[in-house]
């Protein structure tokens, strides 16, 4: 999953899971982690994500098909985890969340931070985060569009 906070990403990723996904998500593992807040801090970031990596790779030594529920708003880290899902000869697909601003703004808007799919964004903090993400294009690999900018 590729998308800003709000996009819908965890949203269209469970439904991946009632698919049969294993579903690997970035909040829900930082939640377990007790952050409440984004930005969760770099070296809880890196925890996060060796996590999701691990799981990642022994779902496919299993044959699982999965999903990784995170933003990947830079290129770089999707690479990273092309590199490590090239290791074990898997080519994944991007499913990028191209949700318009204004409905993620009025997504972000309802939330409470009632649980790890509902975390309170500040409106300051996802224009960040929208305007830093760098939009997955066909180039970097096999890329599913999601919804309309």
């Amino acid at each position: 999953m590729c998308g800003a906070a709000g996009s819908g990403k965890s949203t269209y990723a469970h439904r991946l899971g009632e698919a049969g996904y294993t579903v690997l998500s970035f909040d829900i593992e930082a939640w377990r982690r007790g952050f409440r807040t984004h930005p969760v801090p770099v070296e809880g970031r890196r925890e996060v994500h060796e996590t999701l990596q691990r799981r990642l790779l022994e779902a496919v030594d299993d044959g699982r098909p999965v999903v990784v529920d995170t933003s990947f708003w830079s290129r770089a880290s999707r690479d990273e985890y092309r590199e490590l899902l090239a290791s074990r000869g898997v080519v994944p697909v991007v499913h990028y969340m191209a949700t318009p601003r204004h409905a993620i703004l009025e997504s972000l808007a309802r939330r409470r931070t009632a649980g790890p799919d509902d975390i309170a964004v500040p409106v300051e903090q996802a224009l960040s985060y929208m305007d830093g993400l760098q939009v997955p294009t066909a180039e970097e690999g096999p890329l599913r569009v999601i919804g309309e900018a």
